[in-house]
């Protein structure tokens, strides 16, 4: 088969050159049926259990996306006419946002009192631009002493305020462009009000605008990252080849690469997100490798004199099994996450898999054509590699200090893999500067935490809401929620409930409690409804029927572990306190850190299957039990290494990192593969162990050098994504990547020489070796 793919190529360069074009156009035009998600549901199975009560949740009581509006004056005050105005502008125009239909500030929260036998039910401000002191005191001390706005619409000191604009976006596959339009058209609201109250900031915070987010830092990275990074591939290519031609050769092959496995993608239905949008950088990174290993051989024989001619057919020759082994091994370790809890990780894995196979297609077939076409001239000269048998010699002649050092720094560093933690803070999913993160953090900082969960208690029986038995959990477990030390505020119609029966009984306080007669609580709630606005009801706490209700907790920006636990003690409460309620706990926030919990676990399974089936491939290209067993460890001990450095610079895993180990895996075994496959040519061949580890570092050492770097830079590149996810991915394997090139110049080969340091090999001579150039998985650098 390679005698007559050669054969093609070099005497039908241009005819192999424009079938191959035809197909990788075919392939690419897939790329048409790509579309952007944004949402953050694209990180869950539809049947996560977590999301499913989310939607039970959604279709029983009204939907509860939102758009919420901070606004902090540079006062410190918002209980001030200006403030007020504004306040009251803001809520007006809000219901005319796109698919609004609920607003809540604390200008039309519905305040009831009684007026002798009568109770009113009217807006808590009223004529912004006529208001007196007084009326500004009273609305002060309604604001801050009312438990549904203290905390949760307003600062508990009076510091800031928050508009909630609800929002019933259509049901859809995709409803980015919905919620572009909507966050578009808020943000342009409050540019209006901001150019009228210089003296006032604006953030946005909520369901919808962390939806936006995810779309516009997702296309933000597509639009800069990945033609950043393939500037910075042809910089180095350009420099560490010597050649322009060579250079442009490879960078056909990249774009090309990309264009078909996002093509591949787009005729398999996959769609993009913020968790596929950097296959593309992840591929060309990969790609990189495959190509320079097929030119750095084309250039070593074109400098020991051969034709172009000759130089291809020995670098095809010499490469296509070590670089199909390598493919294959990348592949595995990025179809393992085929596990992941996360659809969106698997995409991930799926398409990266399919990108790097892609790769080394191109590799092997389109790149071997431009090199033929292209008029490559390389001055014959004999090939030295001084600075790599430098090192090689010095690695031989330090091996007994090298191999018990590195031992013990790998095993001291890999011991701090224990710092490490899985805590996934959705709050913190993306970079401080993008307004999303600032908002978040302002919010914090004036009120409260941005992540919620939504509890739904279940009477299971029609008016259920109206029992004081019912009513009496309700508020039990309001209570308890509040007591917590990771909540912030708590919303609950037992509140309600308490205000009407005071407003009920001429606002005496003492009466601020639970009605106890059932009739009367119906009575209560039917009359306080009926003086409800369009929009304002209590839909959003109460189902049709009234046989449930739902309380919202909102909690302060904590981790997923604390979150967790939080609704584990919950339900431990309720389970003891009222048994016969059913109690549902949902929200985005509390799924998100479901999947970060359930995903490390099938991660690790994932990496269990990763090793076995690469070492099995390692087994049967090295064609050696024995070197397969010997390459387990540089493969795992830079991921143990790599994990200890980040439980001490971070000692957090998210769901970002929660996939490094088992992609990596697939990765760093590639130098590993180089390595051994020379240092078993040369035993092979009948050298001493000495020689072949300077035959392996003298042969492969400058090629192993500049994919590291390419593959080093290519994922740091990620580190410049605003969405931590990425960024974190892409650092972390970096730095597993980097130490996994200093295990194998510097453990690898000490380790291999204190092993085989009085073997001789009685092999296959050198002639018989090159009989079967297919069995040699090895390239010349």
């Amino acid at each position: 088969m390679k005698a007559i793919w050669l054969n093609l190529v070099l005497r039908h360069p241009w005819k192999m050159l424009a079938l191959l074009l035809v197909i990788a156009f075919a392939a690419a035009a897939g790329g048409q049926n790509l579309y952007f998600r944004g949402d953050y549901k694209v990180f869950f199975d539809k049947h996560f259990q977590p999301l499913e009560d989310f939607e039970e949740m959604q279709r029983i009581f009204n939907k509860n996306d939102n758009v919420s509006v901070l606004v902090v004056p540079k006062s410190r005050t918002v209980f001030e006419p200006q403030t007020l105005s504004l306040l009251a502008e803001l809520t007006t125009n809000a219901w005319q946002m796109p698919f609004s239909t609920r607003v809540d500030s604390i200008v039309n929260f519905q305040h009831t009192w009684a007026d002798g036998d009568d109770m009113v039910v009217e807006d808590l401000v009223q004529q912004p631009d006529a208001l007196t002191a007084a009326d500004i005191d009273r609305i002060r001390q309604v604001a801050l002493s009312e438990p549904n706005l203290a905390g949760g619409l307003v600062a508990e000191d009076g510091s800031a305020a928050v508009v909630n604009i609800t929002v019933q976006i259509p049901d859809s596959t995709n409803n980015t462009v919905e919620v572009m339009q909507v966050v578009d058209a808020v943000k342009a609201m409050t540019d209006k009000l901001s150019e009228r109250y210089p003296d006032v900031a604006f953030y946005h915070t909520g369901v919808v605008p962390m939806n936006y987010a995810f779309a516009t830092e997702g296309q933000k990275d597509m639009a800069t990252l990945v033609p950043a990074m393939l500037g910075l591939i042809v910089l180095m290519l350009a420099v560490m080849m010597r050649s322009v031609l060579s250079m442009a050769a490879t960078v056909v092959v990249l774009v090309l690469t990309i264009a078909v496995t996002m093509g591949v993608g787009g005729w398999l239905g996959y769609f993009l997100s913020t968790g596929t949008i950097n296959v593309p950088i992840v591929v060309m990174t990969l790609a990189v490798a495959d190509c320079v290993h097929l030119i750095a051989s084309m250039q070593f024989a074109m400098r020991q004199g051969k034709s172009r001619r000759e130089a291809l057919e020995f670098a095809l020759d010499l490469n296509l099994m070590p670089v199909f082994i390598t493919s294959a091994t990348t592949a595995v370790g990025f179809m393992t996450l085929m596990l992941s809890e996360s659809p969106v990780l698997a995409d991930f894995g799926e398409l990266s898999a399919i990108g790097v196979m892609i790769a080394f297609t191109l590799a092997v077939t389109l790149l071997p054509v431009l090199l033929a076409i292209l008029p490559i001239r390389m001055q014959a000269a004999p090939e030295h590699h001084g600075s790599m048998e430098k090192l090689g010699n010095w690695v031989i002649a330090k091996r007994h200090v090298l191999l018990p050092v590195t031992s013990v720094l790998m095993l001291a560093i890999g011991s701090l893999v224990t710092l490490n933690v899985i805590n996934d803070e959705s709050t913190k999913y993306f970079a401080k500067g993008t307004h999303f993160r600032d908002s978040v953090d302002a919010l914090e900082e004036h009120i409260s935490g941005t992540q919620t969960i939504d509890w739904a208690l279940y009477s299971g029986e029609e008016q259920g809401v109206n029992s004081p038995e019912f009513i009496a959990h309700v508020e039990a477990f309001a209570e308890w929620l509040r007591a917590q030390p990771e909540v912030d505020h708590v919303n609950t119609i037992s509140d309600t409930f308490k205000r009407l029966n005071k407003n009920m009984h001429g606002d005496d306080e003492a009466y601020y409690r639970i009605p106890q007669d059932r009739e009367l609580a119906a009575q209560y709630l039917l009359l306080y409804e009926m003086s409800l606005p369009y929009g304002l009801d209590l839909n959003n706490q109460l189902n049709v029927d009234k046989s449930s209700t739902r309380l919202t907790s909102t909690l302060k920006n904590i981790g997923s572990r604390e979150t967790v636990a939080l609704e584990q003690r919950a339900r431990a409460w309720f389970s003891e306190q009222a048994p016969d309620i059913r109690l549902a706990a949902a929200s985005p926030g509390l799924m998100f850190s479901h999947i970060g919990e359930t995903n490390m676990d099938s991660m690790i399974i994932s990496m269990i299957a990763a090793l076995v089936l690469i070492s099995a491939l390692l087994v049967l290209a090295l064609r050696s039990l024995r070197l397969g067993a010997i390459s387990l460890l540089p493969n795992l001990g830079p991921a143990l290494v790599g994990f200890g450095v980040w439980g001490v610079i971070s000692g957090e895993i998210n769901l970002g990192l929660s996939i490094v180990a088992s992609m990596t895996l697939g990765i760093i075994v590639d130098d590993t593969v180089h390595f051994l496959a020379k240092y078993k040519r040369a035993r092979d061949e009948g050298k001493d162990a000495e020689a072949a580890v300077r035959y392996a570092f003298s042969s492969v050492g400058r090629a192993l050098l500049i994919t590291t770097v390419v593959l080093v830079l290519g994922f740091s590149m990620l580190a410049f994504s605003a969405f931590r996810l990425n960024s974190d991915m892409g650092l972390a394997t970096a730095l597993i990547i980097f130490i996994a090139l200093l295990v194998d110049f510097f453990f690898l080969p000490a380790f291999l020489l204190k092993l085989d340091h009085n073997k001789v090999c009685h092999t296959k001579a050198a002639n018989d070796d090159n009989k079967n150039p297919s069995a040699v998985t090895g390239e010349v650098a």
